[in-house]
């Protein structure tokens, strides 16, 4: 498994009328963690979609266990599992003072510039391996 984690502090704005953060935010943190992730491997999504590789989100999955509040020092912990063939899955658990605040998953297809399906780059796949061989990010 590869993974990486980044800090998160709640701010007034991620936050609803009943003081709890909104819904929405968490999938916001787990794109905020997945490319950080990403750019950690070398592989920075900006240099992907300069060579014409785009990575939609197809399925995203939360469970809210523990509600965050304004101001709580989150962590963001990301990790892949496996090498994609058609689609990468990515996985995300949202921490606070070690408890689990929430916890979800992305999917992402693989699409060229005219949104046609395609592998996952060669270079992606190497990288990929690699670092999930030695576990280490």
């Amino acid at each position: 498994m590869v993974s990486h984690e980044i800090p998160i502090r709640v701010r007034y704005a991620d936050t609803d009328q009943m003081g709890v953060v909104y819904h929405s935010r968490y999938f916001e943190w787990f794109e905020w963690g997945r490319v950080e992730l990403m750019r950690k491997l070398g592989i920075p999504y900006k240099t992907l979609e300069e060579q014409g590789v785009f990575m939609p989100v197809i399925e995203a999955y939360c469970r809210y266990r523990l509600p965050a509040r304004y101001d709580d020092e989150l962590k963001v912990k990301v990790m892949i599992r496996e090498c994609p063939q058609a689609k990468l899955k990515v996985e995300y658990l949202i921490l606070k003072d070690g408890g689990l605040v929430g916890e979800g998953y992305t999917v992402h297809a693989f699409l060229n510039r005219q949104g046609s399906p395609r592998r996952p780059p060669k270079n992606f796949v190497t990288i990929l391996k690699k670092a999930l061989a030695n576990a280490q990010v």
